[in-house]
């Protein structure tokens, strides 16, 4: 790679942490509400830290007549990633003091909006720790993308490359240009994110709990105030402004663009949007019925109880509402099924994405035909698209590194000691997003604290991979990438 490749990759990268190290005076604004004054320290000496090597990176230049090609951006976003998490993990080590690998664990937690945790006694935590933590997730899910969109063009790069390498959408372009779009997208973000935190208010939390509640939900991340997660609010509205919230973070975002824009149809109309709603709610129906029955609880009760866990799986956020593992094997089954879903592709949420479940009936249903039609030419759309080889490929490619992927890294943590049941959905809800495992060890009720040092690093890495969506960190492994 050029010297001259390098030094933008630098120079952007020294904008993305000067930005970060902005971003710690909101917990520092925190601290003084609170006055906890001897906390606030940490966090200044964390910006210092942060701005300088920041200001470093950005003052030696942006070379001239230079350029990123489409194959830097993968470079790029993989970078910029770690970077953040390096030095976002800065406050939970001065604060908290943990180790490097648990504060590491944590902010690439936060900035991939996994919600995986190594804290406990999150009720009697620094409040400048438990936004910070909320934060990470805000920034991680939409803004930080946004953000990256909205600055690339000013230097002359493609922003919304960026954008597509970090996020599976291959919706249509909205608008010509890509700053507009992102400008567009923060409006819809901070929009949602204000209207959320006014819901959670209302609904009865307190106004601190509400921000940092409704930045894990827009986000789809799952950090919580409290070991409890939703339990402590027994309102109901409480827990039905969560799953609101949970799904207007899995919607596209593009869509919100072209609802912005005058399209008020474009959330209805799209299929990608459809699907996920008939899946959850089918999965809300079949568990409410299964779970009133095999308790004594009202159906009523059961569906509010059920459309939060249930969302909050299929939306890979993470919040609980009670321990869910507890509710018997075909319930543990399904939201295990459940996270590998996920949310729509161009949103917050992770996971496989619905589309590709769509796209994968498609081609089925077109092979099916062809079995009973050898002759026949079968017409393969999707969103009033034309299926072409590229869109299939890709999506083969990607769902079968997907698997490999948690196969891989489930074994590599049995490796580590821990059980199988501990190792495989410990794989699959880093990779997949959705934060908590199964089991007595990392399941709703638990966390990651307990586990050995090497098997956190192993999920961090799966965090990333799940995040960037395996191939754009698997591009940087193969030595034609390195060559000129």
């Amino acid at each position: 790679m050029a010297l001259s490749t390098l030094r933008i990759i630098a120079y952007i990268n020294g904008i993305f942490l000067i930005t970060v190290a902005v971003a710690m005076a909101i917990p520092v604004g925190t601290l003084l509400i609170f006055h906890r004054q001897q906390e606030i320290d940490s966090f200044l000496w964390s910006a210092l830290i942060t701005s300088a090597v920041g200001l470093a990176m950005v003052l030696q230049g942006r070379p001239k007549d230079s350029h990123l090609r489409p194959r830097d951006m993968y470079m790029l976003t993989v970078s910029s990633w770690v970077l953040v998490c390096i030095f976002a993990a800065l406050p939970f080590v001065l604060i908290q003091h943990i180790s490097y690998t648990d504060a590491f664990f944590e902010s690439m937690s936060g900035i991939t909006a996994t919600g995986s945790t190594i804290f406990t006694g999150l009720d009697h935590m620094s409040p400048g720790i438990l936004i910070w933590r909320s934060l990470l997730h805000w920034l991680g899910g939409i803004g930080f993308i946004a953000m990256a969109v909205a600055i690339l063009p000013m230097l002359r790069i493609g922003g919304m490359r960026l954008f597509q390498t970090e996020s599976s959408d291959r919706s249509d372009k909205v608008m010509p240009r890509s700053h507009m779009v992102a400008k567009y997208m923060v409006v819809a973000y901070l929009g949602l994110s204000a209207l959320s935190v006014l819901a959670f208010w209302l609904a009865g939390m307190s106004l601190f709990d509400a921000i940092n509640h409704a930045m894990s939900a827009i986000s789809t991340g799952g950090f919580s105030t409290s070991d409890q997660s939703l339990a402590k609010w027994p309102q109901p509205a409480v827990h039905w402004v969560a799953v609101v919230v949970m799904i207007l973070g899995s919607l596209p975002f593009v869509l919100y663009v072209s609802t912005l824009r005058g399209n008020y149809r474009a959330l209805i109309r799209d299929e990608q949007v459809r699907g996920f709603l008939f899946v959850l709610i089918a999965s809300w129906l079949v568990m409410a019925t299964w779970y009133a029955l095999t308790t004594k609880l009202h159906w009523l009760e059961a569906l509010r109880h059920v459309a939060v866990n249930t969302t909050s799986i299929m939306t890979t956020t993470g919040f609980a509402l009670g321990d869910y593992s507890l509710w018997g094997g075909f319930s543990t089954m399904l939201f295990f099924y459940l996270g590998f879903i996920g949310g729509c592709s161009g949103s917050t949420a992770g996971g496989l994405k619905i589309f590709r479940f769509q796209v994968a009936y498609i081609l089925l249903k077109a092979n099916l035909q062809q079995l009973v039609h050898p002759r026949a030419v079968i017409k393969q759309q999707y969103n009033r698209h034309r299926l072409d080889e590229d869109i299939v490929r890709s999506i083969l490619t990607f769902s079968f590194f997907f698997t490999i992927t948690i196969a891989t890294l489930a074994l590599g943590l049995t490796l580590c000691g821990l059980d199988w049941i501990t190792a495989l959905t410990g794989a699959a809800s880093t990779v997949s997003g959705v934060g908590p495992g199964m089991g007595p060890v990392i399941g709703p009720a638990g966390n990651f604290s307990s586990l050995p040092d090497a098997a956190k690093w192993l999920l961090t890495m799966g965090m990333l991979l799940g995040r960037l969506e395996i191939l754009t960190v698997l591009v940087l492994l193969m030595p034609a990438f390195w060559r000129h």
